[in-house]
């Protein structure tokens, strides 16, 4: 593959950078990055030499990905032991089956019930026919 050049700008100021031909995006986003992180620095203390903000803007860049590092490796942990769970919980027996049982009413006890229910109901209409008599 063929060497590119490509202008990048950091903290207002451009470089020319070489880089393999298809890799340039990927060139002008690590320096969006540092250039992100220089203008911070040219906001705060305002112009400085080159050198030295080129090291403290790549060395806020390496603090931020440290951390994302570490959160990466956190979550990766998490994400271990989650999977560690899952399997455990996969790989046990299933539980016995419970025995549930619903009662059922005999069909001579349902019919009994009916046949009273009848009857307190021929009660009540004939104790309200001689009370209204």
């Amino acid at each position: 593959m063929s060497q590119i050049e490509v202008q990048i700008t950091i903290g207002g100021r451009s470089f020319d950078v070489a880089c393999q031909q298809g890799e340039e995006q990927y060139l002008l986003t690590a320096a969006r990055m540092l250039d992100t992180e220089a203008q911070v620095l040219v906001q705060q203390i305002g112009r400085m030499p080159e050198a030295r903000m080129l090291l403290m803007a790549g060395l806020m860049l390496a603090d931020k990905t440290a951390g994302l590092e570490d959160r990466l490796r956190a979550a990766e942990d998490k994400l271990g032991e989650m999977g560690e769970e899952l399997r455990e919980l996969r790989d046990r027996p299933a539980p016995e089956p419970e025995k549930i049982e619903v009662p059922v009413i005999p069909e001579s006890v349902t019919d009994t019930l009916a046949e009273m229910a009848a009857r307190a109901e021929a009660l009540a209409e004939a104790i309200e026919e001689k009370a209204a008599s």
